[in-house]
């Protein structure tokens, strides 16, 4: 990365960071209500890898999706307004966290059912291999989803068409409760897609030039017809599976080790200053985000609940007669 790349990287991470924070704050007021799966600590993933696409690209992935849209593009503002169940959301207030879409940004949407978007993901690179067009489609999934039997039958059909599809496992060490030691017989995910000829590697997850790297050699595998993709991103999310998880599977102290050792913004930040940039002008960019973050707070809040009326908008298709 330049460094004008990595000031990005390390605004549009902290970005991501400060928003998921107020996310739970709101949600401890109750104002935030369901479900609420924060992505503190997996910044780096999608921020690497979002530097490595162009524009009609795709992206798709779990519950655990706020990052993922911030990083697309998508308004803050929006993003907020929809978690709090407000009109000013980017569905109208009615679908909350796990149910936001984007056609302008390429964003296919965060899904609720374990490993499901794995095939939609699969379904984007279909589209756009029948369109021979030069597009790729981001399927992000987790760990724990890694042995779905939906997720092996999109690698085959993947592999036998040769779909243009970036498969990407977001191994933060726990599905729910329960550590990827203990749920899965293999230890080396990317090795996942080998019985279809996928290639694959690991990645560390917390370092956002090293994600941005093995993304473009992975992006431009598929970009040259070549087919599918793996990527395992080694990571960790420092809260728990969802705001109603006490997490209490893991020990203070690891969820310390990590932050203190492996934290992708301040990695990012101290290659940053090592660079020669100043503390000044991060602290501009500290400020800036923080602004945005709080905007969008109170913009969420001041937005009105949808109407009554809006149940009935936006689930039939009308065709013009």
């Amino acid at each position: 990365m330049t460094r004008e790349q990595l000031l990005q990287a390390y605004r549009d991470m902290l970005l991501i960071r400060r928003f998921e924070e107020k996310a739970g704050q709101l949600y401890g007021m109750g104002l935030i209500g369901g479900f609420c799966h924060l992505y503190i600590g997996q910044e780096a993933v999608v921020v690497g890898m979002q530097a490595c696409l162009e524009p009609g690209d795709e992206v798709i992935t779990s519950y655990r999706d706020h990052g993922h849209m911030l990083a697309t593009g998508m308004e803050a503002r929006g993003v907020m307004a929809e978690l709090t169940g407000r009109i000013g959301g980017y569905s109208k207030g009615k679908g909350g966290s796990m149910h936001m879409f984007s056609r302008e940004k390429g964003f296919f949407g965060g899904h609720g059912i374990v490993g499901a978007q794995v095939s939609l993901g699969a379904g984007l690179a279909f589209s756009n291999w029948y369109r021979e067009n030069r597009n790729v489609s981001l399927t992000y999934f987790g760990e724990g989803a890694s042995n779905q039997g939906q997720v092996y039958e999109s690698f085959n059909l993947a592999a036998l068409m040769k779909l243009p599809v970036v498969f990407i496992i977001e191994n933060n060490k726990y599905g729910m409760g329960t550590s990827v030691e203990r749920a899965s017989a293999s230890r080396d995910l990317s090795k996942n897609g080998a019985p279809w000829g996928i290639p694959g590697e690991q990645v560390n997850g917390m370092d956002v030039t090293a994600v941005k790297e093995a993304g473009e050699r992975a992006v431009a595998h598929c970009r040259a017809g070549n087919g599918p993709y793996l990527l395992e991103m080694k990571t960790y999310r420092y809260r728990g599976h969802s705001m109603s998880d006490p997490a209490k599977y893991r020990t203070r102290e690891e969820v310390q080790k990590m932050r203190e050792q492996s934290d992708p913004i301040e990695t990012a930040r101290k290659m940053l200053l090592e660079g020669g940039l100043g503390e000044a002008d991060l602290k501009k960019v500290d400020d800036e985000v923080k602004a945005i973050v709080q905007d969008a707070a109170d913009f969420a809040q001041q937005s009105p609940e949808p109407p009554e009326t809006e149940l009935w908008t936006d689930i039939l298709l009308e065709e013009a007669r």
